[in-house]
């Protein structure tokens, strides 16, 4: 029986001030919430739907879980076409950038990208091509909103995703800094070397003025055709293509 509070909680989670509050997020989806089960992810509880277990998801019996109701389900459920489970996962404590190593490896840097589908694509993207780390300005939009969770199919639960002040951040870690802009050398000319920040900027106003200067390397993906600009999630793909065919080699 799902309970007005269970009920409460779970739609509370939608916006990022309850998430906080209570410590939880969702992951919803047969293939998203089976990928948070088996990772350093603490799970705190799931709700599905009897069908469920006849499919791939196993239940884990140490895992507080409850049986629903198509009924009851669609009640917490945010999907348009719900998979029959849900769970609550707990937020993971956060570690400052500042603590952590990013040197020998080439880390995404996201300044204020607002969208969750593009949020959530650069994470599947990232985790595609081995970039272990993402560092986001406070003004990105959070990695725990249902649409980015959604949007992961489950990379975000390999990936590291960090929120700092990125100013304050370029300049501790001193690293080089690739900045993707629509002026500069082409992508398949630039020389990477074996470390450094991507930085990626806003959908609709690209890399902020602070973060202008201290870019070391202005990089553009070179333009054949009339459009103006890229989608940032697809940029970010063809960064880290480039990115990882270039050390493969």
């Amino acid at each position: 029986m799902l309970s007005k509070a269970q009920i409460s909680l779970i739609t509370s989670l939608q916006h990022k001030k309850f998430r906080k509050q209570h410590g939880l997020f969702v992951v919803e989806g047969i293939k998203s919430v089976t990928e948070f089960l088996s990772s350093a992810y603490d799970v705190h509880a799931l709700f599905y739907t009897a069908n469920v277990t006849t499919k791939v998801v196993k239940i884990p019996h140490n895992i507080k879980s409850y049986e629903l109701t198509d009924n009851e389900f669609s009640k917490i459920s945010q999907l348009k076409s719900p998979q029959g489970i849900l769970a609550l996962v707990r937020l993971p404590k956060e570690k400052t950038p500042e603590q952590l190593d990013f040197a020998n490896q080439f880390t995404l840097v996201l300044d204020d990208v607002q969208d969750p589908g593009n949020l959530g694509t650069i994470i599947r993207t990232a985790e595609w091509f081995g970039f272990k780390h993402i560092v986001c300005s406070a003004g990105t939009v959070d990695a725990y909103n249902p649409k980015v969770v959604q949007a992961t199919m489950g990379s975000l639960s390999r990936t590291q995703i960090h929120y700092t002040d990125l100013e304050s951040f370029i300049r501790t870690v001193r690293l080089p800094v690739f900045g993707a802009l629509l002026d500069g050398t082409s992508i398949y000319e630039t020389r990477w070397g074996k470390e450094g920040l991507i930085l990626m900027g806003n959908e609709g106003n690209g890399i902020s003025e602070k973060l202008l200067d201290l870019i070391d390397h202005a990089v553009t993906i070179p333009r054949t055709g009339q459009a103006e600009s890229l989608n940032v999630a697809v940029a970010t793909t063809i960064f880290c293509n480039e990115i990882a065919r270039m050390n493969f080699i």
